[in-house]
């Protein structure tokens, strides 16, 4: 390596749970003396606000097949070569020590770009099942870096489980003192993603309404809704006379966390890795509509730590949901126990061990004289 800091390029798809590992190990990397560059779409730049100072970031060009008609899906090989020619340009000026995707259609152009010109470079999979883009460059990456396991892999590739790096804010209130439910004002956190859920919007607010009314005068509820369904859910949860927020974005997710009684969520790996490092209650509802049903996977390591009650989808409804809030909410050594297990499945350092490992691929690079 030269005399020059060396230099990390990050690409990361339009997610929340694409940028927030990669905002985490941004701020891991700046403080280890490295330069630190981010591509991603217009989507994932809606996430860089959070971002520490010293990231460069710069909006690329990659279509996407998942999204749109039938004039996007065309258009999509056209953007992804045209995003990828103009990441070669970049990559032979800058020459990044290592490249890593984190998933998502943006990353595309920046590992082609790296295949191609044979920079160090790797994948970092937050679910428990390879995302499409990830997938697709397992076999063309020198490591592939795993989030949840086991994960499922190609035949032929080797994962590393290190474990889904969180944000500097979740890792401030890492194993946070929880207060267990009891006959004083509770906190109910429900969050559906980055962008909400409308099967949460539809059934919460009635199964935290049929709770017993000696246990709803105590609760509060933060509801992360979609923006189309934040005046039906807040307008509900007021006739209902429940102290409730609704919001369709929370900029404070582990501050609101921390100070929670329990935990209603989807089973984004992001989600849950936070609800694990800060250590509380859950009930965790997978995407049904999931690639692989990866976020199912992504909740096993809770579930069978006893730390959360996983509902799928299809059954998932308003009375069966009040009667599982009711059954932590009710049982405050439950409720502590479950936060325990929380903790004990969490994996802090995972942050550290992504830093670790970009490390060692700019190392063994520079000894066989690739850089």
């Amino acid at each position: 390596m030269t005399g020059r800091a060396p230099l990390l390029l990050m690409a990361a798809g339009g997610t929340g749970g694409h940028m927030f590992p990669a905002q985490s190990l941004a701020e891991h990397m700046l403080a280890r003396g490295w330069r630190v560059k981010l591509a991603t779409d217009a989507r994932g730049a809606r996430y860089t606000g959070a971002f520490p100072e010293g990231v460069e970031i710069t909006q690329i060009s990659s279509g996407t097949f998942a999204r749109g008609g039938i004039a996007a899906k065309v258009m999509a090989p056209l953007q992804i070569a045209g995003g990828t020619i103009a990441a070669i340009w970049s990559m032979l000026r800058d020459k990044p020590d290592v490249v890593i995707g984190f998933g998502g259609y943006p990353s595309i152009p920046a590992l082609s770009a790296a295949w191609t010109l044979r920079r160090p470079r790797m994948v970092h999979e937050q679910n428990g099942v390879l995302g499409r883009v990830n997938r697709i460059f397992a076999k063309r990456v020198d490591a592939v870096a795993c989030g949840i396991w086991p994960t499922d892999l190609p035949e032929g590739v080797e994962g590393y489980h290190i474990g889904n790096p969180v944000r500097g804010a979740v890792r401030e209130r890492a194993g946070a003192g929880y207060i267990p439910p009891g006959d004083y004002p509770m906190s109910i956190l429900v969050i559906g993603g980055s962008q909400g859920a409308r099967i949460l919007s539809d059934v919460v607010p009635p199964a935290i309404a049929s709770l017993p009314m000696e246990v709803l005068r105590n609760i509060r509820v933060a509801h992360q809704a979609r923006g189309e369904d934040l005046q039906r859910v807040g307008e509900y949860y007021a006739e209902q006379g429940i102290d409730a927020e609704v919001e369709e974005f929370f900029d404070d997710v582990p501050r609101r966390m921390s100070e929670a009684q329990l935990i209603i969520s989807r089973a984004g790996a992001s989600s849950v890795a936070d609800i694990a490092v800060i250590g509380r209650p859950s009930i965790l509802i997978p995407y049904a509509a999931a690639t692989g049903d990866h976020q199912t996977a992504n909740a096993q390591a809770l579930k069978q730590a006893g730390a959360t009650i996983l509902v799928p989808e299809s059954r998932l409804n308003h009375e069966a949901l009040s009667e599982q809030i009711e059954t932590i909410i009710g049982n405050p050594g439950g409720a502590a126990q479950m936060s325990r297990a929380a903790l004990g499945s969490a994996m802090p350092d995972a942050t550290d061990r992504l830093a670790e490992m970009v490390e060692w691929l700019a190392a063994n690079a520079a000894q066989k004289g690739k850089t």
